[in-house]
């Protein structure tokens, strides 16, 4: 409540006018890619408001300013680089598209992140607040662009394909390999599961 009430502290954030708004956009920026950095090299469990704080050179009044905690902020800049990163394939064919998406997301999964996510999804089964903030700032938004990259093709699919349905058979194979670790993500596995769910929804 205190961090609406009062201006942030930083004087480079203190309201000026005519300028406000370009520096808020510079600090939200750095503080964006404060979390993602303190986030990577700590690993979520240790991350604090105040490291993110201080690694941006910002307040924590001003974080708390756009985002209501730290899982918010952290999740947000985890989206934002990763769709700058791995935007949804567009090569004019949806098997293509698939499969070049699904090896892209193995990347993430079994890159220096890899603990990022798994960190996440343990938190959210006990935590409503990190649950919410990962179904709402992770979940959706990424889902969302990748069912309108979809879309485009829903003229070739087979007749009733629900493609949130296509989505879930999709990405749910590889969060459960990530979690329990049965077998690992290979680029072989997610080419084998894009030809397993073409070969219900390709069109004839």
């Amino acid at each position: 409540m205190s961090a609406l009430l009062h201006p942030p502290q930083d004087a480079e954030l203190a309201p000026q006018r005519g300028r406000g708004r370009p520096r808020d956009t510079d600090a939200r920026t750095r503080i964006l890619q404060a979390s993602l950095e303190v986030l990577e090299e700590a690993g979520y469990p240790n991350v604090t408001c105040d490291a993110i704080a201080e690694r941006a050179g910002a307040s924590k009044s001003t974080i708390y300013r756009w985002w209501p905690h730290k899982e918010a902020v952290m999740l947000e800049a985890l989206r934002e680089s990763i769709a700058q990163e791995l935007p949804f394939p567009d090569t004019g064919n949806l098997r293509e598209d698939m499969r070049l998406q699904l090896r892209n997301f193995v990347k993430l999964l079994t890159g220096p992140r890899a603990g990022v996510f798994k960190g996440f999804i343990a938190a959210a089964q006990s935590d409503p607040q990190v649950a919410e903030a990962f179904r709402s700032i992770w979940v959706k938004p990424r889902r969302d662009y990748a069912l309108s990259g979809m879309e485009r093709y829903q003229h070739l699919l087979r007749d009733g394909v629900d493609l949130q349905l296509v989505m879930d058979a999709m990405y749910a194979p590889l969060y459960y390999r990530l979690l329990i670790g049965l077998a690992p993500l290979t680029p072989e596995y997610t080419d084998a599961l894009t030809d397993l769910i073409w070969s219900g929804i390709g069109g004839s």
